[in-house]
């Protein structure tokens, strides 16, 4: 069996392909392919609430070649999901339709609680019995929190709060207070929450200060870590760090929504997985095919 996941985001866009592999009672998910495609549809959402003709055209052309590689790869199922930017976007379902016209390929336009729900079908295996954990996924147009108790989701809530919609200065304050108001309610009198985070953003920041995925970033660390981009020009980020010219803008407004979070939590250090949605959505098609659960 093959597995292929498609995540549209506000950011870039994804595929990733994967083959099941069971073997003496465990499986795992071998990699076949796995492509990351810079194209921002956040950028004209978050400023014109519809996407640009340009891109629109590009977004077509991109899902083409996906749905070339899912053919040759002989995929036996597939799952395509847009997130906020697409949600927002007042001609998101014109896109789907034209995609569905041009190759045959079905797009879902999911809410931010599916979004969560997704990511989160990856994460409780990282999570320790008896402890209160924060989850915090920073995407280009939203960021999905969830909190568990041990492996076990107590509540989910998505925010209008991400890194492009940052750089378009589109966000609302009272959605900031909103979501610090969230955490305070859910954390409890005194206590505090242990952190895991997911996105490109700070799996990049964890290889910027650590060497070794699925382990911590101290707080102190990502403040350092931010400061010192802050007072490093664009260019010299794509140049001296390595950064992708995408990523290399988007990564100063994703350090600030993960510190400020992890501060109204009381987290002093945060977990990376190697996780993110496309996983989650292999996941969902694995139980899907082969233990016959839904979502």
């Amino acid at each position: 069996m093959i597995l292929a996941a498609i995540d549209i985001g506000s950011n870039a866009v994804r595929l990733q392909i994967n083959r099941p592999i069971t073997y003496d009672g465990v499986t795992i998910f071998k990699k076949l392919q796995y492509i990351r495609f810079p194209l921002r549809l956040g950028s004209d959402v978050f400023e014109n609430n519809q996407i640009g003709d340009e891109k629109f055209r590009e977004f077509v052309k991109l899902m083409q070649a996906f749905k070339n590689m899912i053919d040759l790869y002989q995929v036996d199922e597939y799952y395509a999901c847009a997130t906020s930017a697409m949600r927002e976007a007042d001609n998101g379902n014109a896109l789907v339709q034209a995609v569905k016209a041009a190759c045959d390929l079905d797009i879902n336009i999911i809410s931010g609680d599916l979004e969560a729900e997704l990511i989160n079908r990856v994460i409780a295996f990282n999570l320790q019995t008896e402890e209160q954990y924060l989850h915090i996924d920073v995407g280009g147009g939203s960021t999905e929190l969830t909190i568990y108790h041990g492996e076990e989701k107590v509540i989910s809530k998505s925010f209008p709060i991400g890194t492009v919609r940052l750089l378009k200065k589109s966000e609302h304050l009272d959605t900031w207070d909103e979501m610090l108001l969230w955490i305070q309610e859910h954390k409890g009198k005194g206590s505090h929450f242990n952190a895991i985070g997911t996105g490109g953003n700070i799996r990049k920041l964890y290889e910027l200060t650590n060497k070794e995925k699925g382990k911590y970033i101290g707080i102190k660390k990502l403040e350092e870590e931010l400061h010192i981009l802050k007072n490093m020009p664009y260019e010299e980020r794509i140049v001296n760090l390595k950064l992708n010219e995408d990523r290399a803008d988007v990564i100063i407004p994703a350090s600030e929504i993960y510190i400020t979070i992890m501060k109204k939590a009381g987290a002093k250090k945060i977990m990376v997985p190697d996780v993110g949605l496309k996983d989650g959505i292999i996941s969902y098609l694995y139980d899907k095919n082969v233990l016959n659960k839904k979502i």
